[in-house]
């Protein structure tokens, strides 16, 4: 015979069993490395309030971050709300398998060709 759905649950084991939370997010300690970004959209509810950033994604298409509220939840809002500046796309794109940019090197080698040039050989 089954037993009732009451009868099945099993409760969960009492928090001090515990020394820490996997899952608990220490927003708490601010390093030098910290970012703190604070919501410029002139019209939202939360505007000039600052939070640390989590992380910045595309979520939806968008260009998003995320961060975490007062009470603890995390939450995501369009990075363009916010004072985060614009993410390079270049950077983007390259994923961090090019150190160099076309343009950039094409600058070099006729900076370079300059130099070379004005070099007079005796």
């Amino acid at each position: 015979r089954l037993k009732s759905s009451a009868q099945r649950f099993v409760h969960p084991p009492p928090p001090w069993l515990y020394s820490k939370s996997p899952t608990v997010c220490h927003l708490d300690v601010v390093t030098p490395e910290t970012k703190i970004f604070e919501i410029t959209h002139p019209f939202h509810p939360m505007r000039g309030m600052r939070f640390i950033l989590t992380t910045r994604r595309q979520n939806w298409g968008e260009d998003r971050v995320m961060f975490y509220d007062a009470e603890g939840r995390l939450c995501s809002m369009l990075a363009s709300w916010t004072d985060v500046p614009e993410q390079d796309l270049f950077a983007q794109a390259s994923a961090g398998r090019s150190w160099f940019r076309t343009d950039d090197l094409l600058r070099l080698s006729s900076m370079m060709d300059e130099i070379v040039g004005g070099i007079s050989v005796k």
